[in-house]
């Protein structure tokens, strides 16, 4: 079978996996209300079965499976572009590139997102009959200090078992630049990472094919538990995020692949379709890394060297669709508790949003964590954040397709000035790069 019919078939099995667990989770979660409201044994047994068992096993195998491969993906991946690159000089540049991209791009997600709230007001009008805020703990936030002294590992070990990305990113630079300096004096040790680099992203490909099955399960069981939940409640707030996503994805990262490459935007996104719909599912960027770092390579035409360093910091530090979350429900907030906030207190919703995409990368819980701290930062309630939780989920997923796809942007952009981009791979045919 040619590459081409792979990847669409691949592609086609993932979205019809979604929609298919989309309507046996509402299926499973609405029967019961209408037609059961007393209960029903036999179906009562028929769903723990599925949910409790088939389901919630399979969601699980698959994002333990993805998770498995995201620490050794993201070393061997990074060690080997380190060494590719060579002199310490480039490897700066490319640093200061990526973090600067970053920065900017989650400082222009956050002002779309008050610019556009403040446009709609999504919490003006009568929400009373939402859940009480009240009974909603935040979790503390890191401090600088805390968060500086985390980024050097003190057991390589145990940061690898904790997936504690930052940290191994760090001993990965450090290690694939003791490699690159020794140079033909450990080739044995570089050519067993380069190969082992190949054995990690055959076993990428292979998990690949049962993609559409995981994400069949995770779909369904997110619809089972939820159904619509309170989205009817906060329909305005909902699709204010969705729009501002929407935009942000489209219009400033279009805006800035252009501006910086000249290329055709729209040749980007036809190339995105199975990410994106990779994402959605697993909402998580770093369990999308994989298949993150295969599209960058293969079907947009960075080099190695370059996205195995963008790829996995991005998907630790680059939170532009949580920042546009945190831009929403900030004003959203605010409005529901009837509080004004002026001019001074959106720049400093800005500039902590901003800061805090980087400082709490690395802490369970981020959206909210940065959220709560934003929040205490211009006085308003963290109570508030409990408004909010009914409708994140199904936010959550696409704002992870919105990361990806700033990472992936960054990747191209970086790589275009470095020197380190294939043009004829971006604009070959969508399909015709690499077999799956």
């Amino acid at each position: 079978m040619s590459g081409t019919s792979n990847k669409n078939n691949l592609t086609q099995r993932i979205i019809i996996a979604m929609l298919s667990g989309a309507v046996i989770g509402i299926l499973f979660h609405y029967i019961p209300i209408g037609l059961f409201p007393d209960g029903n044994p036999t179906f009562d047994k028929i769903s723990a079965f599925f949910l409790d068992g088939v389901l919630e096993v399979g969601g699980y195998w698959f994002i333990a499976s993805l998770k498995m491969l995201v620490v050794p993906l993201v070393f061997v991946s990074l060690v080997c572009g380190i060494c590719s690159i060579g002199g310490s000089a480039r490897i700066g540049s490319i640093s200061v590139k990526t973090i600067g991209f970053y920065l900017l791009t989650t400082a222009m997600a956050i002002s779309l997102a008050l610019i556009v709230s403040n446009i709609i007001d999504p919490g003006v009008g009568n929400l009373k009959d939402v859940a009480s805020a009240e009974g909603f703990e935040a979790k503390e936030s890191p401090g600088l200090v805390s968060v500086l002294k985390g980024l050097v590992p003190n057991n390589l070990i145990l940061a690898m078992a904790n997936g504690k990305m930052l940290q191994v990113i760090f001993f990965a630079v450090l290690f694939g630049v003791g490699l690159a300096k020794l140079g033909d004096k450990v080739r044995l040790v570089r050519t067993f990472f380069f190969e082992l680099d190949k054995v990690i992203m055959q076993l990428v490909m292979t998990l690949m094919h049962f993609a559409p099955y995981g994400v069949f399960c995770l779909i369904a069981s997110m619809f089972a538990d939820k159904g619509f939940g309170d989205m009817g409640k906060l329909i305005v707030y909902f699709l204010c995020v969705l729009l501002v996503l929407f935009l942000h994805t489209f219009l400033s990262y279009g805006s800035l692949l252009w501006l910086f490459t000249r290329l055709n935007p729209l040749t980007f996104y036809k190339k995105m379709g199975q990410l994106w719909a990779f994402g959605f599912s697993t909402a998580s960027s770093g369990a999308t890394i994989p298949l993150t770092l295969k599209t960058v390579e293969y079907k947009l035409g960075v080099k190695n060297e370059v996205a195995s360093f963008t790829v996995p910091l991005g998907a630790t530090i680059n939170m532009d669709g949580t920042a546009i979350m945190q831009g929403v429900a900030t004003v959203f907030i605010a409005q529901y508790f009837n509080i004004d906030l002026g001019f001074s207190d959106y720049l400093l919703v800005i500039l902590t949003a901003t800061l805090a995409s980087v400082g709490t990368a690395a802490v369970p819980g981020v959206g909210l964590i940065t959220l709560a701290m934003v929040l205490e930062q211009v006085g308003l309630p963290v109570e508030g954040i409990a408004l909010i939780i009914g409708v994140d989920r199904i936010l959550d997923m696409v704002r992870t397709a919105v990361n990806i796809t700033g990472d992936s942007v960054a990747s191209i952009i970086v790589a275009k000035s470095e020197g380190m981009f294939d043009e004829k791979v971006y604009l070959a045919d969508t399909n015709d790069t690499q077999n799956d």
